[in-house]
């Protein structure tokens, strides 16, 4: 007796990049009944499905291909070693590393700290928190504008109930894409003092922020909307701001902060 192919074979992809990468070659997969997409209810974990039709032999090669896809993705764990001063230099006596790997920025005077490398397209991904009336956030695409200052998108990390460009809201409290995109009203922000869980994704000139497995908000940098928002933002008179590739940063707003698990995916 000839086995069937169950009615609907799901296969789980652990990364947004995975899913990226995976993307545009299912849609070009001699198997037209394959589709790809989110969970709902596990947003963190794409999904292919693949219908009854679909052979066994054509299965495996999808699976073939996942793992292609996600051996091609380079991720790694960044530490204080990976980030200098803005002058180049050691992070300050203000940025320590604590037990299990955890970054602690003591407060005010401790510096911004630039990654070592630049990035274009990635999954930026890492768990934070903040003391009450806090304010911080991570940067990328960070440039030296006009050769003075580092600047950079940002997904802002502030206590939206106690600081007050927090209490301000619209693209200034958690999640947003800070002074351009307001983040999403539902979402999903943990008190303070205790651990969130954020991501950054960066493909095709377009952005997604998500705040503990959410989607907050979201641009496409190459749109005429894109443009409006930079035009209407602090932003505006900065010649070369956010050129699609750069650094990352960590900010440093005075405020003590604590990040952990930070890990870049580059394609």
């Amino acid at each position: 007796m000839q086995s069937r192919v169950p009615l609907r074979t799901t296969v789980f992809l652990h990364s947004p990049i995975l899913f990226l990468a995976v993307r545009d070659q299912i849609r070009n997969s001699p198997c037209p009944g394959a589709r790809l997409k989110m969970a709902r209810k596990f947003p963190s974990k794409p999904q292919i499905f693949f219908p009854m039709k679909t052979s066994r032999i054509l299965l495996a090669a999808a699976i073939s291909l996942c793992a292609s896809a996600w051996a091609a993705a380079d991720t790694a764990t960044l530490t204080l070693a990976d980030f200098t001063s803005a002058n180049g230099e050691k992070p300050s006596a203000g940025w320590v590393t604590e037990e299990g790997g955890v970054i602690h920025l003591a407060g005010k005077g401790a510096g911004i700290l630039i990654s070592q490398k630049e990035y274009s397209e990635f999954t930026l991904e890492w768990e934070w928190k903040l003391a009450e009336g806090g304010n911080n956030g991570i940067k990328f695409w960070v440039t030296k504008v006009g050769g003075k200052e580092w600047l950079g998108i940002e997904y802002q990390m502030i206590d939206d109930h106690k600081h007050a460009d927090g209490l301000r809201g619209g693209s200034h409290n958690t999640g947003s894409i800070y002074d351009l995109v307001d983040s999403a009203k539902d979402k999903i922000l943990k008190p303070v003092g205790e651990w969130n869980t954020s991501r950054i994704v960066v493909k095709d000139g377009k952005i997604e922020h998500y705040l503990n497995g959410k989607l907050c908000s979201s641009a496409d940098t190459k749109s005429d909307d894109w443009k409006a928002c930079v035009a209407k933002s602090k932003f505006k008179n900065k010649e070369g701001f956010a050129p699609g590739h750069g650094k990352l940063m960590l900010t440093e707003h005075g405020d003590p902060t604590w990040f952990r698990n930070i890990r870049v995916t580059t394609p």
